[in-house]
């Protein structure tokens, strides 16, 4: 086009080359103000620097990469969290502490590690929680009050944090011993470890109690400073050595049957974010909570297999007497507590109160796995020395031949 005939152009429309750039310009302005995410992206990502409380190593590890990982990929990179194993910044019991004064941003473990500041916090889980299973007590959390609780604890223990809990866990064996534990007298003098109000349950069973976070357990054991241990589940177990150092896993216990994870933020971080991306992380903690569930399950179920033909390891259920004193112990820790704490006792409370619908709910509903399985698969496709079928008292130790 000459320019004669541009000028002809102008005339007929109105527009001329140097109006269309100007006003070009001013549109690519515009959509600068909107906070396009081109525009976010020039700012770089949010990073974050976690810390879980669990060696590299164990699943658990595995589990908060995860999550971050989840985080990370909802966001499309804008939110970056990266997860250290325990002890890289701070001792596992410590993360609260850090979490909290902004040393890390955010971490993954399990309420029980705080006990200490607040004994109401084991409530989440390091209890028979009145028959809820992991599931159950999370329900009762988002939908039964304990969310509103858990925010008042701590509170009134000065955590900044935003806490998530999440991931429910299977029912914990009660432990690792040198020999089948048949009675409750054969814990009398025991050196054990556990943590939580599980201290207060074992120390009445008549143990002499160390808790010790997940790294130094096995370490404690080769070195003849523990007699036995509990932990958690047969692929971490299996991966932190237990097997290495004994050969006698006792399963069922109600010390721990309703436990889960917690996702900490740093309070001062997390509402900083954008409220999209706390939406974004709000699903993720959803998401990831469910797929601990179906990652454990295949897991476990693999690892429950190996432990006995690949490690030699022998299964022997816990006892009814050993679990029926269990209970009873824990009557008395509840009552002892509830006096002390009014907040342990609002607790309480709250969760018998859910319970008492729910798991009568359960129970009348759900129907069990045992019949299906020895219908479909029967004794020969049980693992050797697997837990009886019935509720009966652990095996005594075989006979040497």
């Amino acid at each position: 086009m000459t320019k004669k005939e541009l000028s002809k152009d102008t005339e007929k429309t109105g527009v001329s080359r140097r109006k269309f750039l100007t006003g070009a310009a001013a549109a690519t302005a515009g959509v600068a103000t909107l906070g396009f995410p081109m525009i976010a992206k020039a700012q770089g990502p949010i990073k974050m620097r976690w810390q879980s409380t669990w060696p590299t190593k164990d699943i658990f590890h595995e589990y908060a990469l995860d999550f971050a990982k989840k985080v990370n990929d909802m966001t499309g990179g804008d939110l970056v969290i990266e997860v250290l194993p325990a002890g890289a910044v701070v001792p596992a019991f410590n993360l609260l502490d850090a979490v909290s004064k902004g040393t890390l941003d955010g971490g993954h473990g399990v309420m029980v590690y705080h006990y200490g500041k607040q004994n109401a916090l084991a409530l989440w889980g390091s209890s028979p929680a009145f028959g809820m299973d992991a599931d159950m007590l999370l329900s009762w959390h988002k939908y039964g009050g304990g969310k509103e609780l858990l925010q008042k604890i701590y509170a009134a223990i000065g955590a900044n944090v935003v806490s998530f809990p999440y991931g429910p866990m299977w029912t914990q064996p009660i432990g690792w011993f040198k020999k089948p534990i048949t009675k409750v007298a054969d814990f009398k003098g025991m050196k054990f470890r556990t943590v939580g109000i599980s201290i207060d349950l074992f120390k009445g069973l008549g143990a002499a109690v160390n808790a010790l976070p997940g790294g130094e357990i096995v370490p404690a054991l080769d070195r003849g400073l523990l007699d036995g241990a509990e932990f958690n589940n047969a692929s971490s177990d299996r991966l932190l050595g237990f097997p290495d150092v004994s050969k006698v896993y006792m399963l069922q216990s109600y010390h721990q049957s309703a436990e889960q994870f917690e996702i900490t933020f740093n309070k001062t971080k997390f509402d900083a974010l954008p409220a999209k991306m706390k939406m974004i992380i709000e699903n993720a903690v959803e998401a990831a909570s469910q797929d601990v569930t179906w990652k454990s399950i295949d897991r476990y179920s693999k690892d429950y297999i190996e432990l006995q033909t690949k490690d030699k390891v022998k299964m022997y259920k816990t006892p009814d007497s050993i679990l029926q004193k269990e209970l009873d112990i824990f009557d008395k820790v509840m009552e002892e507590y509830s006096a002390k704490n009014p907040t342990f006792k609002e607790v309480i409370a709250s969760q018998r109160k859910f319970a008492e619908r729910t798991v009568k709910w359960k129970l009348d509903t759900v129907v069990g796995a045992r019949m299906a399985y020895n219908h479909y698969f029967g004794k020969k496709a049980a693992p050797k020395k697997a837990a009886p079928k019935k509720a009966a008292p652990a095996k005594e130790e075989p006979k040497k031949k």
